[in-house]
């Protein structure tokens, strides 16, 4: 049977195309607030590093009663890295919302969630976002989408989507942009009644619910969230959870939760067709299946594109390992990875030979660093290591690697700086075309090794000025050797305080990572040398007092201020002899090997190995 008082639906869409914003626009005037109530912007972005980076990260359910209907709303990532957020819960919904920018048109990453929601037959409704926006082409965005789902092989009934027009900041939308007024979102509302297909349900069946997202909180314990595909449930049944190594664990249903607005609440039942939470359960993994005991039915696990790029975390074995974090041990950090696990469907984690290091992989250098940042937060010191593709045998005995296609929006007179650079990473040129303005879009093809450490390049090479976006593509034969970053490091040769008169007279050398008055360590990376080679430096020099004075002894010191080195501007400048130490206060470079001695060992050792192998 179907139940006509509830739709489900996901909204989709590139990176920065508005999708939080729309849906702050649909709780207002869904009533989802009472009026006269304080909400931030993007409200459902309540994680700090989604308000400092302005991404959505992980998905998040809400929902709103219109004209009697209670419409669930899966607010999902735009970034292709978070992919794995995006896969599991469009099979909560019947529906879509997609949202592409009347300016901008689809974008590489509109094609990976639309590709997505396709694949599981489901029937889009196309928003064309900012429609307010100088310069834009609300119809040619139509088109452009209808090329699109033609490209990735829509059904007949996909390509008959139906069209709004919307500004999500200014609150309207319109189903006719040239007579219709703009006053508000209520026709958007009123086609997802209308046009959204009720949830095919069978409400005397066995209990079947599959868990889309994880969440764990302090009093409840482990929180199941996702769609009844089945039967009835209620607070206080015993139910059982089929883990995904085939365990059982049969438990009592502590709290039944659903969601309104920004909040949860406590209900008593609910049935198939709704988006519940529910808690009581020990343990609990992504994909798995709450059943009933007596008749269990279990859906298969979910299935998620692997990852495309590993990095090694270690212990941080520094001079200053534990004097700046909480969890310090290999311990904390294998119990933390492996609880990221559980939540994190598209992340893989893997023990190595030694105890304190593993390999994590992911969908790409954000996935990842946005993992970093949030271990580092939560008190965790750990080293990080150069982030690498991971590769694949080919059918014919050769190796093959990720690639990624690439747009990128840049001012005609850089163009050239950018076609040098992505050539001399192995990019094809696939498309260029005007913008208008001044810009120029380019499209490449490129391995994906070509755009680890690239992006402050290219925000140097465009003045900051451009605008770069990739998404996975394929994995093709491998393209060949890159030649590494061109400059060598200034290494910190003792421990101590830096100096400016030290700084003053290294900085000449290179470009400095660090200022006066910083502690550092032997086998740390103070900065960029202007050189090829590395080169150890002593900045820890204090200048002598005497009372002798001079003309050179007064002169004062003019110290260029240093570039200060991100978490993510970090990994794209290490090499693989050297790691990120991650603290909940510090952001270090540092070398593998931290002795002097035994790294010009290991150096030489290395270079011989090599000669071999050439001869």
């Amino acid at each position: 049977m179907q139940r006509s008082d509830v739709r489900n639906i996901a909204i989709i869409a590139h990176v920065d195309h508005g999708k939080t914003t729309l849906v702050d626009g649909l709780l207002h005037q869904g009533g989802a607030f009472r009026e006269g109530e304080v909400v931030s912007e993007c409200a459902l972005d309540s994680n700090e590093l989604e308000r400092e980076r302005g991404i959505t990260i992980l998905a998040k359910c809400t929902a709103i009663t219109w004209k009697g209907t209670r419409i669930n709303i899966v607010d999902t990532p735009g970034h292709a890295d978070f992919g794995g957020e995006v896969e599991r819960v469009l099979r909560m919904v019947d529906s879509v919302l997609l949202l592409v920018d009347a300016f901008e048109g689809p974008m590489p990453q509109t094609r990976f969630v639309t590709k997505k929601a396709l694949a599981l037959g489901l029937r889009p409704i196309v928003v064309v976002n900012k429609i307010d926006r100088q310069g834009c082409d609300p119809h040619g965005t139509v088109d452009a989408v209808f090329d699109l789902f033609v490209s990735l092989g829509a059904t007949d009934a996909q390509l008959d989507f139906p069209v709004v027009f919307a500004s999500g900041r200014e609150g309207w939308a319109v189903t006719d942009i040239d007579h219709d007024p703009r006053e508000n979102l209520h026709p958007m509302l009123d086609l997802v009644v209308a046009k959204v297909p009720p949830p095919e349900v069978d409400l005397e069946g066995a209990l079947t619910l599959q868990v889309a997202t994880l969440l764990y909180d302090d009093y409840l314990g482990y929180v199941a969230v996702g769609r009844m595909q089945a039967g009835r449930i209620a607070t206080g049944e015993r139910v059982r959870i089929v883990h995904k190594d085939a365990r059982n664990e049969d438990f009592r249903v502590m709290k039944l939760l659903t969601f309104q607005g920004l909040r949860r609440f406590e209900i008593s039942s609910a049935q198939a067709g709704d988006i519940v939470a529910v808690t009581g359960m020990e343990d609990l993994s992504v994909g798995e299946t709450i059943t009933d005991p007596q008749s269990p039915n279990v859906l298969p696990m979910l299935a998620i594109d692997e990852p495309t790029i590993s990095m090694q975390f270690l212990v941080n074995d520094g001079p200053f390992a534990g004097t700046e974090g909480k969890w310090v041990t290999s311990r904390n950090l294998r119990d933390r990875l492996a609880k990221e696990v559980k939540s994190n469907v598209a992340l893989r984690v893997k023990e190595t030979d030694r105890p304190d290091v593993f390999d994590v992989a992911g969908r790409g250098e954000l996935h990842l660093s946005v993992l970093i940042e949030t271990m580092r937060r939560e008190g965790y010191e750990l080293c990080v290591s150069q982030p690498k593709v991971i590769l694949k045998d080919g059918p014919d005995g050769g190796k093959l690697e990720p690639y990624e296609e690439v747009q990128i929006d840049v001012e005609e007179a850089f163009t050239g700086a950018v076609i040098e650079e992505l050539g001399r990473r192995y990019g094809q040129l696939v498309g260029m075309n005007p913008e208008g303005g001044g810009r120029t879009k380019l499209e490449y093809i490129i391995p994906s090794r070509g755009l680890i450490g690239y992006r402050s390049k290219f925000l140097t090479d465009t003045r900051g000025t451009g605008i770069l976006h990739h998404n996975f593509l394929e994995y093709r034969p491998f393209a060949g050797v890159l030649r590494g970053r061109p400059n060598g490091t200034l290494i910190v040769k003792d421990q101590g305080d830096t100096s400016s008169y030290s700084l003053n007279t290294l900085q000449e050398r290179g470009v400095l990572f660090l200022g006066n008055g910083e502690r550092v360590y032997g086998g740390q990376v103070l900065g960029q040398n202007a050189r090829e080679d590395d080169i150890v430096v002593n900045p820890c020099i204090a200048k002598k007092l005497t009372n002798i004075r001079t003309t050179s002894a007064d002169e004062k010191i003019f110290l260029t201020p240093p570039r200060v080195m991100t978490l993510e501007a970090a990994l794209e400048f290490i090499n693989d002899d050297e790691l990120v130490e991650v603290t909940p206060k510090s952001i270090r470079i540092r070398k593998r090997i931290l002795d002097h001695n035994l790294r010009k060992r290991a150096e030489k050792q290395a270079d011989i190995e090599a000669g071999v192998r050439e001869a």
